[in-house]
């Protein structure tokens, strides 16, 4: 019986435990099949998407930049494609071995190194860099040999900028460079992110930078079949990238190269504009830059070389550079003393060669004075006292708020970024300006040299340039701007761009009329009358002098003795025809001297090209440069006749 009931209770044990298996295996089983529900049917659609992903890839079409043309059609700035060598540094090797063993293979100079280098300082360890570009097929032939010995290095084809011109108006283009961090922020925090899939250049500066929506076109997408090991096996579909529009300036690019070359080694800046609709006809800052050196990299040597150089090529004058504008200021404050009743245009005061003023003597700059001036002579022979004294009668305040109608100490709103403001000074703005009491006091004998352009004035060439246009166009402002349309990728269609809305300054035509005139005797008898000799037209313009340092009271300016960056800088601002202007210039050559001599001669060269189509001969080209012509020598050539592009371009 013992046995009987042990048998019994090992078959009763044996028959739980096989019942508490086959619970678990049943339980397993349940599992299994509520899992592969689960897959199979709540999570199908999220899974076959990435079983999908892991079949296709899907790579964006970077699309070609937009060209930009001058006036003419001629192209400024154009695409090429090319391939690269290049290091992704988070895959390779320590760099300088793999720098040294590629050296071994293909022909990678110093300044490769050095421009690699500074790409590497400014982007993150897993982007591509470029350490080589343009190679040839016989070179990526010689590398795809050796590739295996490289982790981490490839050969791409790139599309790459080109400006065809080098350094002939690179600050009006401007350049494209590698797009750094800050600015990868900026676009994923943009409205449409995924249009800079791929892109890893943008513009950075001029025409580059301020239409970069126009010019950077569609991003594209391509949906491709990979194997297990991410090998593209084949295309599956394709969204092509739409090519960036065409952007067309009013820059006509032969006249820019005939200014740019008239600066020769002289710095300085000049604007010219169309009276009559606002448009830059040339916007030059000397000396200039070549943009191909950004567009590979820019190597560390090449930019310290341009961002120390005393010269300061990077800076555009003509939009940042600000300057007194000396005795070209003398017609706007003639205008604001017949618009306020100061002065009329009999009214005359006797000059003895100075003006004293709480014990101060203000020069006039010729010795012993221009006996007795009215208002036409004081423009045409630039008599400092008559504005020493008109100043001293306007106050400062009255001064701004006449001045600011011309656009003086405001910004123009071209549509390019990166103008300066400027300074027009007034009893508020030295209140704002300045931190201790005595400071923030605006004192009389301050009022004085305003009056001739100096004091704190200090404006740039395009709010100079603008304010002659406005004047030259009777009172009627037309906000500058630097292009005219845009043409589609796609359509071709020329789309112009909207003007800015001109604006009346409200300045009576009589009184503009009585300062025109003045500005036409300049030209006839006065101050710029040996550069126009011999014109074929009637100008208007005013000859400017000012000083770039202050000089003592008891001093008399000598420029033999002053270093040369401390010598006055030479201005000119004239409009033509003078009975209906097609065009207005400002311009100023840094510590030149006599505004007559280096700048007026320049402004009528270029008058000469837009209003007769006419070419300095070689020789006038050659004095122009060394600021030793008047007005021209030898036989002026057709512009037609003049070969595109110059030599050496």
């Amino acid at each position: 019986m013992t046995v009987l009931r042990n048998v019994e209770a090992d078959l009763a044990r044996f028959r739980s435990r096989i019942f508490v298996i086959s619970l678990v295996v049943l339980v397993c089983f349940l599992l299994l099949i509520a899992r592969l529900l689960y897959l199979q049917v709540w999570r199908h659609e999220e899974l076959r998407a990435q079983a999908e992903n892991n079949r296709t890839s899907i790579v964006p079409i970077v699309p070609n930049r937009g060209l930009i043309l001058d006036r003419n059609g001629i192209v400024l700035a154009s695409n090429y494609s090319a391939y690269t060598l290049e290091i992704t540094p988070s895959k390779s090797g320590p760099l300088d071995e793999v720098l040294d063993e590629l050296s071994k293979v293909l022909d990678i100079t110093p300044r490769d190194r050095r421009r690699f280098k500074k790409l590497l300082e400014e982007s993150r360890s897993f982007e591509s860099l470029p350490v080589r570009t343009r190679l040839t097929d016989n070179e990526v032939a010689r590398f795809a040999a050796q590739r295996y010995r490289f982790p981490g290095v490839e050969i791409k084809a790139r599309l790459f900028r080109n400006y065809p011109f080098g350094e002939l108006a690179s600050h009006v283009i401007g350049y494209i460079g590698r797009i750094n961090q800050s600015e990868k922020e900026k676009i994923d925090e943009g409205d449409d992110p995924d249009n800079y899939r791929g892109t890893e250049y943008m513009g950075k500066l001029g025409i580059e930078q301020s239409y970069e929506a126009e010019l950077h076109g569609v991003t594209g997408v391509e949906e491709i079949e990979t194997s297990a090991g991410g090998r593209a096996m084949r295309k599956l579909a394709s969204n092509p990238a739409t090519p960036g529009n065409t952007v067309k300036l009013s820059i006509d690019i032969k006249l820019q190269d005939l200014i740019e070359t008239m600066f020769g080694e002289r710095r300085g800046a000049l604007v010219a504009m169309d009276p009559k609709t606002g448009e830059v006809l040339a916007f030059v800052s000397k000396p200039t830059f070549d943009p191909n050196l950004f567009v590979e990299g820019i190597d560390s040597e090449s930019w310290q070389a341009l961002n120390e150089s005393p010269d300061k090529p990077l800076l555009n004058r003509a939009l940042r550079g600000t300057y007194p504008p000396g005795s070209t200021y003398k017609p706007f404050m003639a205008l604001a003393a017949l618009e306020t009743g100061t002065r009329t245009p009999e009214q005359s005061v006797s000059d003895p060669g100075f003006y004293m003023f709480g014990g101060h003597r203000f020069r006039d700059d010729k010795e012993g004075g221009h006996g007795l001036v009215n208002m036409y002579r004081s423009i045409v022979v630039s008599c400092d006292t008559y504005y020493y004294t008109l100043a001293n009668d306007m106050g400062v305040d009255t001064i701004h708020d006449q001045m600011q109608r011309f656009g003086f100490g405001s910004l123009t709103g071209v549509d390019i970024l990166g103008e300066t403001r400027g300074l027009l000074p007034s009893t508020d703005w030295k209140r704002r300006a300045y931190k201790r009491a005595d400071q923030q006091k605006w004192y009389a004998g301050e009022t004085i040299s305003l009056g001739i352009g100096q004091g704190y004035n200090s404006f740039t060439m395009l709010q100079l340039a603008q304010a002659v246009a406005t004047l030259a166009n009777n009172g009627v402002r037309h906000p500058p701007h630097l292009v005219t349309a845009t043409q589609d990728a796609v359509t071709h269609a020329m789309v112009p761009i909207t003007a800015p809305a001109s604006v009346d300054v409200g300045i009576k035509a009589a009184n503009i009329d009585i300062i025109r005139k003045a500005m036409v005797g300049v030209t006839v008898e006065g101050t710029s009358a040996r550069a126009f000799a011999g014109a074929a037209y009637v100008s208007g313009g005013k000859t400017g002098t000012a000083q770039a340092v202050g000089i003592g009271k008891d001093q008399k300016y000598d420029a033999r003795k002053m270093e040369e960056r401390q010598r006055d800088h030479a201005l000119y601002i004239t409009y033509a025809p003078a009975d209906d202007p097609k065009i207005a210039i400002a311009m100023v050559v840094e510590n030149a001297g006599f505004g007559a001599e280096h700048a007026a001669p320049i402004a009528r060269r270029v008058l000469d090209y837009w209003l007769m189509g006419q070419y300095p001969s070689e020789e006038d080209m050659a004095a122009v440069s060394k600021g030793q012509a008047a007005a021209p020598i030898g036989k002026p050539r057709l512009v037609s006749e003049v070969p595109w592009p110059p030599v050496g371009r």
